[in-house]
């Protein structure tokens, strides 16, 4: 990896302003920044920074940062100015804005546009447009290069587990093993033998030794997501074998040398853990700290598109992603994170294939996707596709709904069905959906 000063940029003030994050079909990462507080959107600004959008006006937007909060006004745009989703037609306040739309191009609303100071990481390591992430994984690299341990803390899906292959990646025991663990899935009856390893003849079965995980990762880096997850008796053992640098496997008599640098992980700070009673005191002021917080995805928007670009083409979808879609990835909560957007992305390019559509659009996207959980459940937007009492449609109606919507996601949600049922029924109606098809959300 290259080397760095992963701190020159803490000590500058933030600098508010404007990402363009999607612009001719494909995702993008340039910063505009505000001069005296403005920025006056002109396609002569725009070409200046590469983007040739003929769909934005000679002078199109202004865009203003008093300090506190926004203000976007259309300049009397030729094709108009959609804020959050929704066209403005005058001068709009916002304080924590997301997407601003002009032409077929998106700019994600920054605190901060300065650029990282890490250098682009291998894409093993993940996608880093935005500074929010930018800034996690550089105190994660400073971690890496000063301590032997870091805590990672982070909404389910945030990609921890990428946090902690930076750790490893940027230590010095890069070329050793990483071996990541989820605790929560350690049965705690086998947790200790999988942790330390056992003895032959330590239990019944017990045919030879058994090397545990921490004996796996000497030399490297161990990764114990949700460590709080183990019980206070493996905590202990752990915290003997950090301190001595040495283990017990079970049945053992002697313990075996171990060198690991220790990457742990949980959803909520594992300070609050101790709090509970639910984490040892002493293991968290051995492995506790730095305490480093990934960002939720819906604070580094700027990360999305590129995220949707690599989601096509792991999905090996052959059609285009409309600017449409991208737009309502954009403007969605992702409960689920990373985790969430990529899953229900794939989803959609696999379900683009089926219909041999060319563009994905935003009808591609569920009503539910990417929404907030309530309750502990999501908003029930559409019905279960086991429900008996479903009504089919006729024939004509679906050809209508076809027609209408110019896709078969956008004819079941007219329909108020699911999209693999309709495509069920059209399947068997003998209906060519192919000539209905047309490009979605244009703007």
């Amino acid at each position: 990896m290259e080397d760095h000063d992963p701190t020159t940029l803490r000590r500058e003030r933030p600098e508010p302003g404007l990402v363009l994050v999607w612009s001719e079909d494909e995702a993008k990462h340039v910063p505009l920044a505000l001069e005296g507080g403005r920025i006056e959107l002109t396609r002569e600004k725009l070409l200046a920074v590469g983007l040739d959008d003929r769909r934005i006006s000679r002078v199109h937007a202004l865009v203003e940062h008093d300090g506190t909060g926004w203000s976007i006004e259309d300049l009397e745009s030729r094709n108009g100015t959609w804020l959050d989703g929704e066209r403005i037609r005058r001068r709009v306040g916002s304080a924590q804005p997301r997407v601003l739309r002009l032409g077929r191009s998106l700019f994600a609303f920054s605190s901060d546009i300065r650029r990282p100071a890490i250098p682009l990481l291998d894409p093993s390591l993940g996608v880093v447009a935005g500074r929010p992430l930018a800034v996690c994984y550089e105190r994660i690299i400073q971690a890496a290069r000063y301590g032997d341990c870091v805590a990672v803390t982070g909404e389910s899906g945030t990609g921890k587990e990428l946090a902690a292959r930076v750790f490893h990646a940027f230590g010095p025991r890069s070329g050793g093993p990483f071996v990541a663990i989820n605790c929560a899935a350690i049965p705690h009856a086998l947790a200790e033998s999988l942790l330390f390893g056992t003895k032959k003849g330590a239990y019944s079965g017990s045919t030879t030794d058994t090397d545990g995980y921490l004996v796996a990762a000497h030399g490297g880096t161990l990764f114990l997501d949700e460590i709080a997850e183990l019980d206070a008796a493996i905590q202990a053992k752990l915290l003997r074998a950090l301190e001595t640098r040495e283990v017990l496997p079970v049945g053992a008599s002697r313990y075996r040398s171990v060198d690991i640098r220790l990457c742990s992980a949980t959803h909520e700070s594992l300070r609050g853990a101790v709090g509970r009673g639910k984490f040892r005191k002493d293991l968290y002021f051995r492995i506790g700290r730095p305490e480093i917080e990934v960002p939720p995805l819906r604070d580094r928007v700027e990360d999305i598109p590129l995220l949707l670009e690599r989601a096509r083409l792991q999905s090996g979808a052959q059609a285009r992603i409309h600017i449409s879609f991208v737009e309502a990835c954009l403007l969605r909560h992702w409960s689920g994170n990373v985790r969430e957007l990529l899953a229900e992305s794939k989803r959609a390019f696999r379900e683009a294939a089926l219909e041999d559509g060319d563009m994905i659009g935003a009808t591609a996207l569920d009503d539910e996707s990417g929404t907030r959980i309530e309750g502990g459940e999501r908003r029930d937007t559409q019905p279960p596709l086991s429900r008996s009492t479903e009504a089919k449609p006729t024939e004509d109606q679906i050809r209508a709904a076809l027609e209408r919507a110019g896709s078969v996601a956008g004819a079941a949600k007219l329909l108020n069905i699911h999209r693999t049922q309709l495509r069920r029924w059209i399947a068997s109606a003998g209906i060519d959906a192919a000539p209905y098809r047309r490009e979605v959300g244009a703007v």
